[in-house]
């Protein structure tokens, strides 16, 4: 990657727009993300590739099913005509776009 030295001024809310050539040589642009790493006096600025949010209240959570599921625990066979009417479904094609008839309940 070539050297480049761009100077960006500081808002008073702490914001920076990051240079156009910087932008371009990360490969980012409006609604990318880079990540900041302090390493002494300098920051390093780096593209972020693959952002997974983690929340750790679902993290926990999950944590906890794949206990259950491994072991057996709190895990019960789903009713017969759900079962049924399940599989029944599957065999359908679903229109995403298709209006739903009636009440929906969440």
């Amino acid at each position: 990657m070539p050297a480049i030295h761009e100077v960006a001024i500081i808002t008073s809310k702490g914001q920076i727009t990051l240079p156009k050539p910087i932008r371009q040589a990360l490969g980012v642009d409006f609604g990318g993300k880079v990540a900041f790493d302090l390493r002494g006096s300098q920051v390093i600025v780096t593209r972020v590739e693959n952002d997974v949010h983690e929340d750790p209240a679902i993290g926990s959570f999950l944590a906890l099913l794949e206990k259950d599921i491994a072991s057996g625990r709190h895990m019960s066979t789903l009713p017969t005509d759900l079962a049924r009417s399940m599989m029944e479904a599957i065999k359908q094609p679903v229109d995403l776009s298709q209006e739903i008839d009636g009440d929906v309940v969440l």
